[in-house]
């Protein structure tokens, strides 16, 4: 694949945003039919099965899922040399999911937790076998954004199927732990059965299986802290305070975690293009391509941080219900993470790893985990959710200053040219963008005013704000993303 016959970043950016949008579609659609034939406990044995058996599938992975979309992409025209990478990434793989059996083995017989639901732990572990040979970084590596969300789409429509077919008793939640499995991780079978279309099945020879574990550990070690300071304040929070506390904060979290995965679906497409451009000399392209991103963020997340600060108790009372007002103050101090991930992914994911400097992004992730520790040991005590939020708030600010810090410093170098972007504020808009959101924002305040429901203020408010918004931008002179 040259870099004139490449899919679309349209098309990817597409495929991957339906992709994220039924990730979290799917669950909204069973959960409510589950948690009532399940009941809590139920939908607490497995939820707990499946966290237990995540921190193995992470282990089993060992970074791979980042690292193989850029190693892949760097040799993706070369079909010896990607069926050699693919080969030594699976080995490794393969090893650590061997591994990770073991010891998950050992536990489920030794720890009483553990052992008195071991048959549902020994059925929510095929997702360990089935993501290691799923080699999805493969596929992304390739760019095969359209396959990867057509075959995922199909088996969580025939999950939701199978579980209002077969979930009906509290007694089925082994079904229901399998199912999950299944919409989750079974399309790897696919993948697994089409990898002959790309790469070579007989083995080329010549591996080098260690040459690779350097920079795995250390995609490994930056999902580690990522896991960390992601699900810290939840934690915290539930120690420190109660689990009426957590929901408030998890309903905030839920809504800004949809927000963001939309945002950052242009993000998730990039790092094999940028990866082949680089390693292929190709700087002007590589800008170009990087340039766009950060124009994307700009003009998506700006406008959205902005609606849902001003509509969140709307859309706060709407998607979570009456008893989630605690929620809404939680939400609006979060909102703004939506652009500092945003950012962060381009200048961290984008930028930083193709040009094979992830101990960048390792070091960002680890201040803001300290930071995100230090503020809600502060705060949390005395202001509950709303500290906690606040933790996460300054976490993902120091994340995104220590990269940007970072990212200055490379472009000092001479053999960072290709970082140097020519009129790099005045290509993101950002007079324009202000500008549409002011107008946008006072023109559908008045919703908020009126006194109409919760969800009429949404349907009638957000055509007005976006449509506006968009509509004053290209008016002006807005470049087109």
């Amino acid at each position: 694949m040259t870099s004139t016959d490449q899919p679309s970043l349209k098309i990817n950016f597409g495929m991957n945003a339906i992709l994220t949008v039924s990730s979290f579609l799917f669950p909204i659609i069973t959960f409510p039919y589950i948690s009532r034939v399940l009941q809590p406990e139920g939908t607490g044995r497995v939820s707990f099965a499946l966290s237990i058996v995540s921190y193995f599938t992470m282990i089993s992975q060992l970074g791979i899922p980042t690292y193989g979309i850029r190693a892949v992409a760097r040799v993706r025209d070369k079909r010896e040399e990607l069926t050699r990478v693919t080969h030594e990434l699976l080995i490794i793989n393969l090893i650590m999911s061997f591994i990770s059996y073991g010891v998950l083995f050992i536990l489920l017989f030794t720890v009483p937790r553990l052992s008195e639901d071991r048959c549902l732990f020994l059925v929510v572990s095929a997702s360990i076998i089935l993501d290691a040979i799923g080699t999805e970084w493969l596929y992304k590596g390739l760019e095969q954004y359209t396959y990867i969300t057509v075959r995922s789409l199909i088996f969580k429509v025939i999950s939701v199927i199978a579980m209002f077919l077969l979930v009906h008793e509290k007694s089925d939640y082994l079904i229901y732990g399998a199912i999950s499995v299944f919409a989750a991780s079974a399309a790897n079978i696919i993948n697994l059965l089409n990898i002959g279309r790309h790469v070579d099945i007989r083995p080329v020879g010549s591996y080098h299986v260690t040459k690779h574990l350097k920079n795995v550990l250390v995609f490994f070690a930056m999902t580690c802290a990522t896991t960390v300071y992601l699900n810290l304040d939840t934690v915290m929070l539930g120690f420190m305070t109660d689990n009426e506390e957590v929901g408030y904060y998890h309903a905030s979290v839920r809504i800004k975690s949809v927000l963001t995965a939309m945002i950052t679906s242009l993000g998730a497409v990039l790092l094999p293009r940028i990866s082949y451009y680089i390693e292929h000399g190709e700087s002007e392209r590589f800008r170009k391509v990087c340039m766009k991103a950060f124009r994307f963020v700009f003009f998506a997340a700006v406008p959205t941080v902005v609606y849902f600060i001003i509509f969140a108790k709307e859309a706060v009372l709407l998607i979570s219900g009456g008893d989630y007002a605690g929620s809404i103050l939680p939400m609006r101090i979060i909102m703004p993470t939506v652009l500092f991930i945003g950012l962060s992914n381009i200048v961290g994911i984008q930028i930083f790893i193709p040009f094979g400097e992830e101990r960048k992004v390792l070091y960002s992730e680890i201040a803001g985990a300290l930071v995100d520790v230090l503020i809600n040991l502060l705060l949390i005590p005395r202001f509950k959710s709303t500290g906690a939020a606040v933790g996460t708030l300054a976490a993902e600010a120091v994340v995104l200053f220590v990269q940007a810090g970072a990212f200055r410093r490379m472009v000092r170098e001479k053999k960072y040219e290709a970082l140097r972007f020519p009129g790099f504020f005045k290509e993101l808009q950002l007079i324009r963008i202000t500008a549409a959101v002011i107008i946008a924002a006072a023109a559908s305040v008045w919703v908020k005013l009126s006194g109409f429901g919760n969800f009429i203020a949404l349907a009638v408010s957000a055509p007005i704000f976006f449509g506006l918004y968009t509509g004053v931008y290209m008016l002006s002179g807005g470049k087109e993303l």
